[in-house]
C-alpha cells in the first residue's frame, strides 16, 4: 500500500484518546474512521481530510490545502494537504481534529 506510514503512525498517536475509531484500507491508503466515518488518512504523497461541505471552501483558503482529485476529480468535503506541512504536529494535529469533528457530526455507521 502507497502511503507514508510514519504519518500513520503519528495519527494513530494523536487518536489514541478517540473513542470508536477504527482503521480501513481504502483509496489506496489507509483511512482513519470514526463511528465508521472517514475522517482523516495517508494517502500516496498526502493527507486526505474530510471536512465536510459547510467547511470546505473555508479549508481551502488554508495555504497548505488543496482540492482532493487523486481520484481524477475533485471531492468536494475532502482536502489534501501535502505531507512536508505536516512536519509541524501543531498543523497536523489540527488537520486530523477538523477530519475528526466531521467525521463525529455524522450518525455512526
Amino acid at each position: 500500500m502507497a502511503y507514508d506510514e510514519g504519518l500513520a503512525d503519528r495519527i494513530r498517536d494523536h487518536l489514541l484518546i478517540v473513542p470508536g475509531v477504527t482503521e480501513k484500507k481504502m483509496f489506496g491508503g489507509l483511512a482513519f474512521m470514526v463511528g465508521g466515518n472517514m475522517a482523516v488518512g495517508p494517502v500516496r504523497e498526502i493527507l486526505m481530510v474530510r471536512v465536510g461541505p459547510d467547511d470546505y471552501e473555508a479549508a481551502l483558503q488554508e495555504d497548505e490545502a488543496r482540492e482532493l482529485t487523486f481520484t481524477g476529480r475533485p471531492m468536494r468535503g475532502m482536502v489534501e494537504i501535502d505531507v512536508a506541512a505536516l512536519e509541524d504536529d501543531a498543523v497536523l494535529a489540527d488537520w486530523i481534529d477538523r477530519g475528526v469533528a466531521f467525521a463525529s457530526s455524522l450518525p455512526p455507521k
